[in-house]
């Protein structure tokens, strides 16, 4: 059984509980988030640490933690469990409120472990089939706890037997995924969009592997330009690098993954083998 950290204690799964009135139970106000292990260790603890207080201070969230009591935390909640490969979900929940609105209380931290998935492999072999949603988050820089208009894309996406659905804003421009970032090959260049987004751990590697092969655009990429892109895949700290062969009803390419996306899949896998998980 699974042991998590819930509010300064070590509990199994099933007695791991915060009381009803904490504000991210009644009103959905909390930051968190994810990471997985790689040979069976944080990977990138450190940047994912970083990113919740960011999320935290974009919310206006104060978090009474320093940032190495919080990986501390993770890396003793994961020394209790024992998992070949693991997420690590850390939490800042609003805390208890009397008035069911406005903070009032300590916010609790919650480290949750559970067993990284199993993604199936002909995703990285023949590549996916995304579809696109007018969609904007509200707060695009911050890593919130409400995810009911994503669990509600992916509702719509798996029901037209794709993976992922893409966010488009009112200007039309292709955003990102419910928990993935976008990069599509166009003209040789790598274009991935520079604003309006979360800016994902995994998307910043792949920019750095990417840096020496080919340019790089930071830049608004409209949906229409994305339908008729060579290339096209996704990343996210689970998924790692997918490619991307449908967009709605489109044919991305030649309908399979493009030579540059390959290129970069197999630079990733190696960084994350050569990488030294960060505590």
């Amino acid at each position: 059984m699974a042991i998590y950290y819930v509010d300064g204690k070590f509990l199994p799964a099933e007695e791991a509980v915060i009381p009803v009135d904490d504000l991210a139970v009644i009103r959905g106000i909390g930051v968190f988030d994810l990471l997985r292990t790689y040979n069976g260790k944080p990977l990138f603890l450190k940047e994912h640490v970083d990113r919740l207080f960011e999320s935290a201070r974009q919310i206006s969230l104060d978090l009474p933690w320093s940032r190495d009591e919080v990986r501390r935390i993770a890396m003793e909640t994961l020394s209790r469990n024992t998992m070949d490969e693991a997420n690590i979900r850390i939490i800042a929940t609003g805390g208890s409120s009397s008035d069911f609105m406005t903070p009032q209380g300590k916010p609790r931290l919650l480290v949750l472990i559970t067993p990284l998935p199993r993604l199936p492999a002909e995703w990285y072999d023949r590549g996916v089939k995304v579809v696109t949603m007018r969609l904007e988050r509200r707060i695009p820089g911050a890593k919130s706890i409400d995810y009911v208009p994503a669990a509600m894309a992916l509702r719509e996406a798996r029901a037209n037997d794709a993976v992922e659905a893409l966010y488009v804003d009112r200007h039309g421009n292709a955003l990102e995924g419910t928990t993935s970032n976008l990069f599509a090959v166009i003209g040789g260049r790598l274009a991935t969009p520079g604003s309006g987004i979360l800016a994902g751990i995994t998307r910043q590697v792949v920019l750095d592997i990417a840096r020496p092969l080919m340019p790089i655009d930071l830049r608004n990429i409209p949906l229409t330009e994305l339908l008729t892109a060579d290339e096209i895949f996704i990343t996210g700290t689970n998924k790692g690098l997918v490619p991307v062969v449908q967009v709605d009803d489109t044919t991305i390419g030649d309908g399979r993954p493009g030579v540059h996306t390959l290129r970069i899949m197999t630079a990733l896998e190696a960084h994350f083998a050569d990488t030294q998980p960060t505590r």
